[in-house]
Formats: structure tokens, sequence, C-alpha cells
């Protein structure tokens, strides 16, 4: 959901209470919508994270780690030239309105005091961070708008800043109390009275509204006890924080419990709305990021998958046409057999077939414009030919099920990919294998692979996670030694994992969680529990021309086991 008012509301007491006089160290732009300021504050280092993104925008305190880009953007370049060493003097909310104001205090080009103020507005698909003067003018923005709905409100650097346009409707916040009643006695009760709620006040988002008829049971007559009670909790600022969950996944955030939704859902109470914020978004924007970056490479592995499919597809069928060869040389040899029945010209054949119990009678179609040794002929030739179609084919099918086998797991890999250096190793492989062409990738692909993920259990086994097809045969066949231990999903693609255990018996615990790591870094990662091998490095071995990734194993064991995201952020180093 997007932040309504009052998250925004209490949010931006929180950031007031915990980064007013902070001084901005650095201004970073990992992604087009996304902001990081570094700053100083109470004693402690800080990142402030200001996303203006359709769907996602928000600003909190995060701890989650973003990666920047090669070169920075312009915008970002600028507000370096602006912010860096700024002080932040105040986080204020005008009107109750859905944005956030950094009042600054900074020193221009020639060390000239100055005032300047970060306006980061986050209206859903309008979400924008404007850079504003001290006389009021846009230094810039992130987004600029030169026609929208609003001609008056163009945003464009050296206009000057205007507000959003106000909601027709009474603030929820700023209406007394009586005013509350007196709507109410004269509401529509043949309308919904979240629906009522939603069109008659500024303030309240739809899963406040719908709160609200629920707590009330719908009914219009305690609806102002329930509006009374809300408007006071927020008066004294009792936020509690709340993440949604529905079968253990985030649905949705609010200041306050939801109850409207029964068992269905449970809150997770969280300290802050940072951390609510942190944990809301950071999978979902990192699942995002992912999907961004590596969507060219998605599409051109996976149409290539989709011609190499289609292409099986007809092999197959040409390999069943081939089943007919036998049917092909009997007709052959009835006609050699029955020869001296038969003369040019004739258009068919009436024998017994011999090959069969009660020899039928039979007739065989033949070429009038061929002798009946030349029908023969023609009929073993094109028996011979079926012949080798079919073990041509197979040996194709054979190869081309093993090649859309490999193209499946690079789709596993981009989906495990967490940056672009990871999609830079993806490419390299590809252009090793020749589905990509060399150098296609830029100039990330000429740099340096990277080292495997590195977990470390709770008794202190190390884990090594393989991030591309390549890393895993360099990872089974080269790093690790006979006596570790080597785990893999059962039946579906994803990481090789090695647990070394230095000549040591792996604890139980240790075996565990390496299938959790297992199970995470691989396809099944959201099916539940799924089956996990695990046998000796020694057991382990690649076949002679295999594609990357593909080894063969023996004497191994089975743990049914399920992906765990929390084990794996704990453990990883």
């Amino acid at each position: 959901m997007p932040l309504d008012a009052v998250c925004i509301h209490a949010l931006a007491a929180e950031l007031q209470e915990r980064i007013a006089e902070g001084r901005i160290d650095k201004v970073q732009q990992p992604e087009r919508d996304l902001l990081l300021l570094s700053l100083r504050a109470k004693g402690e280092n800080l990142r402030l994270l200001l996303a203006a993104g359709t769907g996602n925008a928000r600003v909190h305190v995060t701890r989650a780690g973003f990666e920047n880009p090669p070169e920075a953007p312009m915008f970002c370049m600028l507000l370096r030239k602006h912010l860096v060493g700024a002080r932040i003097t105040a986080v204020t909310q005008p009107d109750w309105e859905r944005m956030l104001i950094l009042e600054l205090d900074a020193r221009d080009e020639l060390g000239v005091a100055s005032h300047k103020r970060l306006v980061v507005e986050l209206i859903g698909r309008s979400a924008n961070v404007i850079l504003v003067g001290e006389d009021g003018r846009i230094i810039d923005c992130m987004r600029r708008v030169e026609f929208g709905g609003d001609a008056l409100r163009h945003l464009l650097p050296g206009s000057f800043y205007r507000m959003p346009p106000a909601q027709e409707k009474r603030p929820f916040f700023e209406t007394p109390a009586e005013e509350y009643r007196s709507l109410v006695a004269r509401a529509d009760r043949s309308r919904p009275a979240d629906k009522w709620l939603l069109d008659s006040f500024s303030g309240l988002s739809p899963l406040l509204c719908r709160e609200l008829a629920a707590r009330c049971g719908g009914d219009y007559d305690t609806l102002p006890e329930q509006m009374e009670a809300l408007r006071e909790s927020v008066d004294a600022g009792d936020y509690s924080p709340c993440l949604l969950l529905r079968d253990g996944k985030a649905q949705d955030f609010s200041f306050l419990p939801i109850t409207q939704y029964g068992k269905d859902t449970q809150n997770e109470s969280y300290d802050s709305f940072s951390e609510l914020l942190d944990a809301f978004y950071a999978r979902r924007d990192q699942a995002e990021q992912r999907r961004r970056r590596s969507h060219e490479l998605m599409k051109t592995i996976r149409t290539g998958r989709d011609r190499l499919a289609r292409k099986l597809a007809n092999q197959r069928e040409e390999l069943k046409r081939t089943e007919t060869r036998e049917d092909v040389r009997r007709r052959a040899e009835l006609i050699t057999a029955n020869l001296y029945r038969m003369k040019k010209g004739d258009s068919s054949l009436s024998c017994q077939d011999y090959y069969q119990e009660d020899c039928p009678e039979i007739t065989i179609p033949l070429d009038a414009l061929k002798t009946p040794q030349q029908n023969a002929a023609a009929l073993f030739k094109e028996y011979n030919k079926l012949k080798g179609a079919e073990l041509h084919l197979t040996e194709l099918i054979a190869k081309g099920e093993r090649e859309l086998d490999y193209l499946d797991s690079v789709l596993a890999e981009l989906e495990q990919a967490e940056s672009e250096r990871d999609l830079a190793d993806i490419r390299r492989e590809l252009a090793d294998t020749g589905y990509l062409k060399k150098g296609r990738g830029g100039k990330n692909e000429k740099g340096r692979a990277q080292a495997p993920w590195r977990f470390v259990t709770d008794d202190g086994f190390e884990i090594l996670v393989g991030r591309s097809n390549v890393q895993n045969d360099e990872l089974t066949t080269k790093i690790a030694r006979r006596s570790d231990w080597w785990l893999h999903t059962q039946k579906v693609h994803g990481s090789h994992v090695i647990l070394r255990c230095e000549g040591e018996e792996p604890s139980s615990l240790a075996l565990e969680q390496a299938a959790s790591i297992a199970a995470y870094y691989s396809q099944g990662r959201e099916g539940g529990k799924i089956p996990v091998d695990y046998t000796m490095v020694r057991h382990v071995r690649k076949p002679s021309g295999a594609m990357p990734g593909k080894v063969i194993y023996t004497e191994y064991k089975t743990l049914l086991t399920q992906a765990d995201e929390a084990l794996v952020a704990r453990l990883k180093r």
C-alpha cells in the first residue's frame, strides 16, 4: 500500500526526533527513483532512503544495502553539490499532505549560508523529489514535469515551487467532533460506511476507512465514536507500527493493529516506522530490481529456450514418424516376393501378408510410372532413410534436451542474481557457451568473477554456494575437498552447495542449515518443503562434455527441508 497521511505524520515525528540536526555526508542514487543520504546525527551514522517510484514512494532510515551504478546520474551530482555538508534542521509534513519536507541549512559555492528544502512528494504516480532554493524556486527535481493535469504546476528548474492541489474534502484530523456527528447523521446510510468515509474526508486511506467501518460493524450510529477514538489516538501520538502478514508473507502495513481481516492475517509489531518500512519493502524492492536488471537477459534466454522447445517438439514428431519404418520394410519385401505377379503400370498389389499369423490379403499401393523392382527399391530406400533418421534424431533430441535443461538452469540463476556483478558473471558464462556474442555484456563482463556466496553455520561450519553454473563447476571440482559434503535440490535447478568440514564429521545442525540454504538458492524456493540430496564430494563427478553445472552423483542421502530466508540472512557473511 502507499503511505497514507497518518503514517507520514507519524514518520515525520519519528524522523524529526532521530535525524534533526544531522549533517549530510554523502548522496547516492542507486536507482533512477531512489536516493540515499548518508548522515551523522546524534552520535550515530544513518542512511536516509528517499524513494519516489510508483507503488514504493517512502522516506525512512534504512539498513538495506544497495549497489551504486558505475557513474552517478546528473540529479545525484547536483544534490551532492548542494546537500553535502548541509544540516537538517527539521522534518515536516504540511497540512496532512502525503509529502515530507526536509529543511536544510547549507552553504553555496561561495560559502554563503543559505536555506534550502528537499521536498519529497509521496503521491502515487506523481511521486517526486524536488530541491527548492531559498527564493522558493526549483533548483531541480527527480522528474521534471512540463505538461500535466495541473497546468499551473510545472516542475522545472527555475520555476516557483507550488504545493500539490488540495483535495475537495474535509480534512479528517482538523474537523471538530460536533461536525463529525452532524455529517454522519445526514449521511446516505444505504452506502457502505467505508465508502462514505473515503468520499467525505481527506487524510484517510481505504484501509483505514475499512478498519473504522469494521470496528463499528458498519453501523452508522456507532461510527462517530470510532472516528473520535482514532482522532484522539493520533493527536496523542499513540502509534503502533504493524505489518500485516498472510500465510507468512507481508501484505500491508499500518500505524495501528488491523482487525478487519479476522484470523486470516496476523499483526507483527515493530519498534519504529523505519524498521517497518524496511521489512515491508526490502524483499519486494530487491526482487523488482533483479527483475528490471535481468529483463533483457531473461528475454534473450527465454526466446532461445522457446525456440529450442519448438525445435524439440518438431524433432519428436519426426521421430514418431520413423516408427512406421518396419511397415515400410515389410511392404518392400512383399513386393519383392510377388514380382512374378506384377508388371509395369500396375497401381497396386493384392497379396497375402505372410508376416501375420492368419496371412490376410492386403493391398499395397504402387507408383504406376515405376517398374515393380523400382517400387520395391523406393520402399527399401525409404526404410533406410527412416532408420538413419531415427539414430540421428535420437542424438539431436538428447543434445537438445541437455541444452534445454541448461537454459532452464540459467533462468534459475537469473532469478537468484542479487547484483549487476552476478548478471555480468552469467553473461560471461553465456558468452563462453556460445549463447551470447562476446562483449555483449559491456565493460563489467571483462571484470573478475565474484567469489561464491559464503555462510557460517551456528556451530561454525563454512558453507559455499555457487552464483552461476560455471562457478558451480569450479566450486565442486576445484575448490571443494573430497572430504567435504555436496548438496543440491532433487530434480529442480539450483546452486551447488559445499559444506566444508576440514576432515571432521558434519553435525546434523550444519547439514540441516546447509540443506535449507540449498533450497533457498533453487527454483523450489517458494514451494514449501522440498527434497535436498547430500553426499561427499568424492562421489560427485562431471561427465565428459557436459554443460556447465551438470554433474552426476552417487551414494547420496536425502533431507526434506524448506527455504528459510531469515536463516540465510543471519548466516550470510
